[in-house]
């Protein structure tokens, strides 16, 4: 079973970097600008995400693999329609390239510029985060139905739909993405995302789905920056700085590092923590929340002191290849 996940997410986590891709050409082809009018586009695959889990919720597929077979379907769909969006043709085609071009490589020359190698360095480091939530967030909750108090609460049992507040959170906060990167720039931007890390981690360590429910539904609306203010104004950060040759491989590189990388080191880290705090299958679930939220401050506090970007909210912040 490890293996076949491993092998279905080699073919899929690539097509997020490739969809952002070929959305910023497509648009800059048509003449738009690309940061004000992504965003609005972007946030229906949120919306398409939300209407999911809560389909699987409602069904109680949850725990089955019916769930699979809805999401086999829906890609079978969307698979058929992507032949209908407009033919974006590689800016490279005609000419010789090495096979380094090829197979995407050429962006690590980007690691030789020291701002790029930072971000990307930290981008990885926030994909760890990214990965924490997504491993334990549901189980977290679910395991409030082990303690009688808990155990029929609206929250346990629909687990899967308190969760999905934290992409209702992402519609709002995807559409803020264009006045936030004029008004401060990428680096405080960035930070807003990691600070709301430290939020969701330490929400989430006090919360419980009885009298503490709040803290765990502002932990999901926080959810929102953290995670559009890191991947959708990332990805927008690297459009806007790498040359429209390598722009695609930045692009792949950039997710490669965030849910390539990070995901790795999220996963092993994180799952070293939560075996730490856990006993006889009890998990002591704060103290591992507030060790996640520990490492977020920590990454935002050393993203601050050595992330260098001089931001001019009076430049037109057009994205143009």
């Amino acid at each position: 079973m490890y293996w076949t996940i491993f092998v279905t997410c080699c073919f899929y986590m690539p097509t997020i970097a490739l969809n952002n891709s070929v959305s910023y050409a497509i648009l800059t082809k048509n003449n738009f600008d690309v940061q004000k009018t992504f965003t609005p586009i972007r946030v229906w695959g949120t919306i398409g995400f939300i209407a999911a889990m809560w389909i699987i919720d409602y069904m109680g597929w949850g725990n089955n693999t019916s769930q699979f077979l809805f999401a086999s379907i829906a890609m079978i769909v969307t698979g058929i329609y992507s032949f209908t969006l407009p033919n974006v043709t590689p800016e490279n085609k005609q000419q010789n390239n090495s096979w380094t071009s090829k197979l995407g490589l050429d962006a690590l020359v980007l690691f030789k510029q020291n701002r790029m190698a930072i971000f990307f360095v930290f981008a990885m480091l926030l994909g760890a985060a990214l990965q924490i939530t997504n491993m334990f967030g549901n189980s977290f909750i679910q395991d409030f139905g082990k303690i009688p108090e808990y155990k029929n609460t609206f929250g346990v049992e629909h687990s899967v739909f308190i969760i999905s507040l934290s992409q209702i959170s992402e519609t709002l906060f995807i559409l803020t993405i264009p006045f936030f990167l004029k008004r401060f720039g990428i680096k405080q931007v960035m930070l807003f995302s990691m600070i709301a890390w430290v939020l969701r981690f330490g929400l989430f360590g006090i919360g419980n789905p009885g009298t503490g429910v709040i803290f765990l539904i502002l932990s999901m609306i926080v959810y929102g920056m953290a995670f559009d203010f890191f991947n959708i104004s990332g990805s927008l950060f690297v459009e806007k700085e790498t040359d429209s040759k390598i722009r695609s491989s930045a692009q792949g590189l950039f997710m490669l590092m965030s849910n390539g990388l990070g995901s790795i080191l999220g996963g092993e880290l994180a799952g070293r923590v939560v075996s730490h705090y856990s006993n006889n299958g009890v998990t002591d679930w704060s103290s591992a929340w507030f060790v996640f939220a520990g490492y977020a401050l920590v990454i935002a506090i050393l993203f601050a002191l050595v992330f260098k970007y001089n931001h001019n909210p009076n430049d037109v912040q057009n994205i143009n290849h």
